[in-house]
């Protein structure tokens, strides 16, 4: 919805609603510079279609938002059918080897407490292993809160992911861990291929996503990461060793006043991990910058944006598109 153009119109109708009152009550006071009275029905028919026009205006900027809203409800609630691909390489789970349901699973628990949510492609064959996708909570949000904030379900289920959205937790190193354990419990219940465990999520969220990638324990768990408005500076990583090479993506906004200027910082750590080439970076469509030349093939990516702090940014297409080819590096 385009915000200026709301608060002309509502602007429009307050003064159409003036101009009936006046024209009403003090005719002269419409034309104060003419010696002859206004005809009040002719004040009273301009009143009217200034109204008339003012509320269409605002109509139209009120359903374009409800279309903004309601895209985001259907991303965040509508599962897609997935399209396989299934090849020699392809990695399958036997018959009956995993319980877990096709479509919406809500409220799984972990021996910690951790409340999760799972989402599967709408024809989910349980004999095929599934990239998984984590979606870790900024603060505040629980897992069906996470899931209406990101409104990544319909975008990864297309694509073929499964994908499961997490309870905030604290942050501290024990609920890195527990949270990072939580991938393992999932391919319990569903068939997962192990090699494409994939993590994301926005502020509290992105900063778990991002430790688990570089925490010894768990760095060697996902095969790449999308973090978002993420609380981790350079400074924080100048001294911890690189793990293997990992496609990472970095969003951040150049107006995010909570981790002002970390995402730049934190994607140049990771391109050095990355054995990337230098500072180079190349320009994508999507407005986001590439470095070229990481080993193994591994994508280091970095999206500014100008949302405010707490906005997941527009990007779930760039964000499922890196995803889809991820595969956690064996060397």
């Amino acid at each position: 919805m385009n915000l200026g153009l709301a608060i002309i119109f509502r602007l429009l109708v307050l003064l159409s609603i003036a101009l009936l009152v006046v024209g009403l009550v003090k005719p002269r006071w419409v034309w104060p510079w003419k010696n002859k009275e206004p005809d009040r029905p002719a004040i009273m028919m301009v009143a009217a279609l200034l109204f008339m026009g003012a509320f269409t205006g605002l109509g139209e900027t009120a359903q374009d938002a409800v279309g903004d809203d309601l895209e985001h409800q259907l991303g965040a609630q509508i599962l897609s059918k997935a399209e396989y691909r299934i090849g020699p390489d392809t990695r399958r789970c036997a018959a009956g080897a995993r319980p877990g349901q096709a479509g919406a699973t809500d409220d799984e628990e972990t021996p910690d407490g951790i409340r999760y949510n799972v989402r599967t492609p709408v024809n989910y064959d349980a004999t095929v292993a599934h990239p998984l996708l984590m979606v870790y909570a900024p603060h505040g949000k629980n897992r069906n809160r996470n899931e209406q904030f990101t409104y990544l379900t319909r975008d990864a289920t297309a694509a073929g992911f499964i994908i499961a959205y997490v309870d905030h937790r604290r942050m501290a190193p024990e609920a890195l861990i527990e949270l990072a354990g939580i991938p393992r419990h999932i391919q319990e219940k569903w068939c997962v291929d192990e090699n494409r465990i994939l993590l994301t999520g926005h502020s509290d969220g992105g900063t778990i996503s991002m430790g688990i990638a570089f925490v010894n324990g768990t760095r060697d768990i996902p095969a790449a990461i999308v973090s978002s408005a993420v609380g981790i500076r350079a400074d924080d990583l100048a001294d911890r060793s690189c793990p293997k090479p990992l496609s990472v993506l970095v969003m951040h906004s150049s107006k995010d006043t909570v981790f002002p200027g970390y995402g730049k910082g934190t994607v140049e750590w990771w391109a050095k991990c990355n054995e990337c080439d230098g500072r180079a970076v190349e320009a994508l469509p999507n407005g986001c910058v590439a470095y070229s030349g990481c080993a193994n093939g591994v994508k280091t990516w970095y999206c500014e944006n100008s949302n405010p702090h707490s906005v997941w940014p527009s990007l779930n297409r760039t964000v499922i598109g890196f995803l889809s080819t991820a595969v956690r590096s064996q060397e």
